[in-house]
């Protein structure tokens, strides 16, 4: 068993240009399950425009695949935002 001491935390924050699209972010990545649940705990929220993710990982390596990982999500749902993003609001 493992200590919360044990465990490394990271919180990113990434602002949107909207509280729309910081919510379909989260709703987009939220989805996908952690590969090692029993390493890697993430919890995600949005506050106003902003896309918050906070990790708690059993190491400092696994904290850095992690977020590097999510960070590439991030950057796919941006990209994905750019490109439909005002059709998304139309159509909603």
């Amino acid at each position: 068993m493992t200590s919360s001491d044990d465990w490394h935390t990271i919180t990113v924050r990434v602002p949107f240009a909207s509280a729309k699209h910081a919510l379909i972010a989260m709703q987009a990545i939220q989805v996908d399950a952690e590969l090692q649940p029993h390493a890697v705990k993430r919890a995600l929220s949005v506050q106003d425009d902003v896309l918050i993710a906070t990790f708690d990982t059993l190491t400092v390596r696994l904290a850095r695949l992690t977020v590097n990982s999510y960070l590439e999500n991030v950057d796919l749902v941006v990209r994905t935002l750019q490109g439909f993003g005002d059709d998304a609001d139309r159509l909603s």
